[in-house]
C-alpha cells in the first residue's frame, strides 16, 4: 500500500516533522518506507528520514507492507493532515 504527499510544511521535513512521522510508524509491525526522488528511507529511522532533506513543495511517497499496513498508513495520513505537514496527492 502506498500514498503520495506534497509537503506543505514551511521548513519541509526537518527534525520535528520527521520525529512525528517516525513516532507514528514505529509501533506498527509493517515495514514503512519514505521515497523522495530516487532515494528511499526507512520510515522507522529518524536519521534515515532526516537524511532525505525533503524541502517544502516536494512530492514524496510513503509505502507500507505487512500485516497492519492499513492502520500504519491511516496513522501517517492523520499525522500529515493534523500537523500540517502536507496533503495527499
Amino acid at each position: 500500500m502506498e500514498k503520495t504527499f506534497k509537503i506543505s510544511a514551511l521548513d519541509g521535513l526537518h527534525a520535528r516533522p520527521c520525529t512525528l512521522l517516525v513516532s507514528a510508524a514505529t509501533p506498527f509491525k509493517s515495514e514503512a518506507t519514505l521515497r523522495y526522488k530516487d532515494r528511499s528511507a526507512n520510515l522507522k529511522s529518524i536519521m534515515s528520514v532526516m537524511s532525505q532533506a525533503v524541502p517544502t513543495g516536494a512530492v514524496i511517497t510513503i509505502s507500507a507492507v505487512g500485516e497492519d499496513e492499513v492502520a500504519l498508513m491511516e496513522r501517517v495520513v492523520d499525522i500529515f493532515i493534523s500537523q500540517g505537514l502536507g496533503e495527499e496527492c
